[in-house]
C-alpha cells in the first residue's frame, strides 16, 4: 500500500463557530460534516483505507515563519500571525490515505470534500 495526503485548499472557515463556549472539544460535527463521512465510504468502496487526517482551525491560530540564516538561528526569524495575505485560499484540512494503485488515488481526490480544490501528494516512505 502507498500512502497519499490530500490537503484541501479552500476559503478559511469559522472554526470557533463549531467550539464550545469553554474552549473545548467539538461536539459531534453532525449535518454540517455529513458528506466528510460520504467521502470516507466512498474511499473504503473505491479500495482505499483513511489513516489519518483533521481539520485545521482558522489560519490566526498559526502563522508562517522563515528560519533564520545560518544554522536556523531563531532570533534571525522572520515570523507572521495567521496565513500568506495574499492568498485567497489555505489549507483547511487534510486526509491521509493508503492506497493500491496511483490511479485510485487520483479518482479519490476527485472526491475530496472542498469549496476550493484538493492537492494530493504521495507521501515520502520514511521506514
Amino acid at each position: 500500500m502507498t500512502t497519499y495526503a490530500y490537503f484541501i485548499h479552500e476559503p478559511d472557515w469559522d472554526s470557533d463557530a463549531y467550539l464550545p463556549a469553554d474552549g473545548g472539544k467539538a461536539d459531534a460535527l453532525g449535518e454540517d460534516f455529513g458528506e466528510f463521512a460520504a467521502f470516507e465510504e466512498r474511499v473504503r468502496e473505491l479500495g482505499g483505507t483513511v489513516v489519518g487526517g483533521q481539520a485545521l482551525q482558522h489560519a490566526r491560530y498559526g502563522g508562517r515563519v522563515t528560519p533564520g540564516g545560518e544554522g536556523r538561528r531563531e532570533e534571525d526569524a522572520v515570523f507572521t500571525d495567521g496565513a500568506n495575505p495574499e492568498l485567497t485560499e489555505v489549507v483547511t484540512g487534510f486526509y491521509l490515505i493508503e492506497v493500491d494503485d496511483e490511479d485510485v488515488a487520483r479518482r479519490i481526490a476527485a472526491h475530496v470534500p472542498t469549496g476550493g480544490h484538493v492537492e494530493w501528494r504521495r507521501v515520502f516512505p520514511m521506514e
